[in-house]
């Protein structure tokens, strides 16, 4: 769960900075599309023993950008079914008692708005605004992005924590071992332009 949140937010916020950053003010919205292939979703869980590291696999995602108004729409959608952090015992716990993933399989971001002047070249930070479905339930989220431009090509990264237990999963934790009640999530992806 934390996983795939950790995974999805990250890759939304990559691709809307990305759809930002290619569009100049005055011309048509242009649509992005990030590469599956060319992101990295990962997420990091602190317990009493040691810190838990794992990842997730984007399926899809695109995004468009209105330059003049800043209004963003399209979808990132990360497998909830991916998610592994190389241990079986572990992530059959996530699947079946967390995430759920076998009922909810899609985590998915809908961004609605960037806040931030993005540059066409060069380093630039925004926040991407919009909803993020995971475990059957929407919320609300503002994501920070780092972004750095060179010619039709965007590279976003993007770290922030998931409060999974106060979205209504299950916290893993026993009389052994404690975990806390956020996930921090990792996201480096690659943006295009949409051919």
């Amino acid at each position: 769960m934390i996983r795939m949140m950790r995974l999805c937010l990250p890759f939304y916020v990559a691709a809307a900075l990305l759809v930002a950053g290619d569009s100049i003010p005055g011309r048509p919205s242009s649509p992005f599309v990030i590469d599956p292939a060319q992101t990295k979703i990962e997420f990091t869980l602190s317990d009493t023993l040691h810190t838990v590291h794992g990842n997730f696999q984007l399926t899809s995602g695109t995004l468009t950008l209105d330059p003049a108004t800043g209004k963003a729409s399209g979808e990132l959608v990360v497998d909830a079914r991916s998610g592994d952090s190389e241990s079986k015992a572990r992530d059959k716990r996530m699947h079946a008692n967390i995430l759920e993933s076998q009922k909810y399989p899609q985590i998915a971001f809908r961004p609605d708005r960037v806040d931030g002047k993005l540059a066409l070249e060069g380093k630039s930070q925004v926040q991407l605004h919009g909803m993020f479905s995971i475990h059957g339930a929407e919320h609300e989220i503002n994501v920070p992005a780092f972004v750095e431009a060179a010619g039709s090509q965007y590279n976003v990264t993007a770290i922030f924590p998931v409060p999974y237990v106060e979205w209504g999963m299950k916290n893993p934790s026993n009389l052994i071992l404690r975990v806390g009640d956020t996930v921090e999530i990792s996201v480096h992806a690659v943006a295009t332009a949409a051919k």
